[in-house]
């Protein structure tokens, strides 16, 4: 068949270009709605007792998608074709819709009409809902005016005429009183990412772990989620799902998509996706592969994910973690300041010139330097003396890939503060020690261990866990660190492959 044939006969699917509805709405392309299915073991797709549960529909993608394995499945053990899909759109498929509109477009996609009881509807149901109904729920608020169920704020409550984002999965909702006590056996889906908790952007608050702890908890056979990679290495208030997780030995496998646009093409989701299979009868190490571009980058391996405090997502970072850890020496969390070192924030700036200042210091601020009366500063007074290395605490672009993963440091003399837009990386008595140990943190050998544990564009002291803090005793250089902690040439090859070279000039500021 000629290529020209082969167009002629394709016929696109409608849900590769739905649009992303909002921010909390982002629908999941086909492919990998199938690729997440082909996670589960084969025997369920022969199973009619199972019920399958999607907890937030957005676009109705694994329902049509389980569905059309089902019904090649199960036709052994119902031959006639209206009566296995009877039985598998009635007794087997189930979805919670996120709102009015995706419910609507969820039964179009499973039962081709948005009216399950319609005419048009491929199985008859007696409610327009059928199985993918949109239950209305409320959020429940605290004296702090946060939802006690998901933390929403609670100026988001609009009402009963627009959407207040209650998902009825984790507001207790749904399952409805109909379906109390109806067991599930697998559920899969793609959860609501996040929502605006009042800051702006990165300020936004995960709400994707709810949907995942609710469905474990609910003690289904399978569960197959996919959502936002942050949890490995940080996410606002995630620590718990995180510490949960990597301990959870039913995690049996984790596919994840660092690179940007990946996985969901044209949509953001920094630090990437990932999907797993949770299965409830196994318990043992994990089986991990990264994907780049749509395809496997190097072999899965089997880990258990908390053999570190965070999920380190490369495979092949794994032996070089553990040759720095076997030395037990210090890190640098230990010695990195925490934000606003200095009590600044941000958007703080001093003045011009110092002239009419009585003892006027020095002040890095966001893009541009200033001078401030040393009487302003509110803590660590002390280091205003000292040498010191500055490096912003964020640190990121809208690239698809990071290279770089810090910024150029800055060597900072005495009579020097800033603002909450860095961190003092450290402090020195000699401006020598402050030299080489920016050069320390400019070598790819330290970024590519921040990299480890930076999963978004903030570059807090935690970041630098995974550091150790060297003799500063000479200048170091990737070559001298690779031989002090004994990688070997594909190791080396790895770093170099994932982190930039940085430029051998410190900034510096007298």
């Amino acid at each position: 068949m000629s290529t020209i044939q082969r167009a002629r006969r394709y016929v696109p699917d409608v849900l590769d270009s739905l649009a992303q509805l909002s921010s909390d709405e982002v629908p999941t392309p086909p492919k990998v709605a199938n690729a997440m299915l082909d996670m589960l073991p084969t025997e369920v797709w022969s199973k009619p007792n199972y019920r399958w549960l999607d907890p937030g529909v957005k676009s109705g993608i694994f329902l049509r998608e389980a569905a059309r394995r089902l019904l090649d499945g199960l036709a052994e053990w119902e031959p006639d074709f209206e009566r296995r899909r009877n039985h598998i759109f009635k007794n087997m498929l189930f979805g919670s819709a996120i709102t009015e509109l995706t419910g609507a477009i969820g039964r179009r996609s499973l039962y081709y009409s948005r009216d399950a009881s319609s005419e048009n509807s491929v199985v008859a149901f007696h409610d327009a809902a059928g199985n993918i109904p949109f239950v209305y729920a409320e959020h429940a608020f605290d004296r702090r005016g946060r939802c006690t169920q998901c933390g929403s704020p609670d100026d988001i409550e609009r009402g009963n005429a627009l959407e207040n984002h209650a998902y009825a999965f984790i507001h207790g909702a749904y399952p409805t009183e109909e379906h109390k006590d109806m067991k599930f056996d697998v559920i899969v889906g793609n959860p609501p990412f996040q929502l605006e908790d009042g800051g702006h952007g990165a300020s936004a608050a995960p709400i994707y772990q709810h949907f995942v702890e609710k469905a474990i908890d609910l003690d289904p056979r399978y569960v197959v989620m996919i959502t936002p990679s942050r949890w490995f290495a940080g996410g606002k208030g995630l620590d718990k799902y995180r510490a949960r997780m990597l301990a959870d030995r039913r995690m049996k496998k984790l596919v994840d998509y660092p690179k940007l646009y990946d996985a969901f093409p044209g949509v953001k989701v920094r630090g990437g996706v990932s999907y797993f299979l949770w299965q409830r009868d196994y318990s043992g190490p994990c089986t991990l592969q990264t994907m780049w571009d749509g395809k496997p980058m190097g072999e899965p391996a089997a880990r258990y994910l908390d053999e570190f405090d965070v999920l380190v997502r490369r495979n092949e970072a794994v032996s070089i973690l553990e040759k720095v850890r076997a030395k037990n020496e210090p890190t640098l969390d230990a010695r990195v300041s925490s934000r606003k070192p200095f009590g600044f924030p941000t958007n703080h700036h001093g003045v011009a010139k110092k002239d009419k200042l009585q003892n006027p210091v020095k002040f890095h601020g966001s893009q541009k330097v200033s001078w401030i009366e040393r009487s302003t500063i509110l803590q660590n007074d002390a280091w205003v003396d000292d040498w010191k290395v500055l490096m912003t605490a964020v640190q990121g672009t809208s690239a698809a890939v990071e290279t770089m993963f810090l910024g150029k440091p800055i060597v900072a003399g005495p009579g020097t503060a800033c603002s909450e837009t860095y961190l003092v990386a450290g402090t020195f008595d000699a401006s020598s020690d402050a030299e080489w140990y920016a050069t320390y943190l400019r070598t790819r050998f330290v970024r590519f261990l921040v990299s480890l544990r930076k999963s978004t564009q903030h570059a807090t002291k935690e970041v630098y866990s995974f550091v150790p803090q060297v003799p500063l005793e000479r200048m170091w250089t990737d070559e001298a660190l690779y031989e002090r902690y004994g990688l070997t040439d594909d190791e080396i090859a790895f770093i170099e492959s994932q982190v930039r070279e940085m430029p051998a000039n410190a900034e510096v500021s007298e």
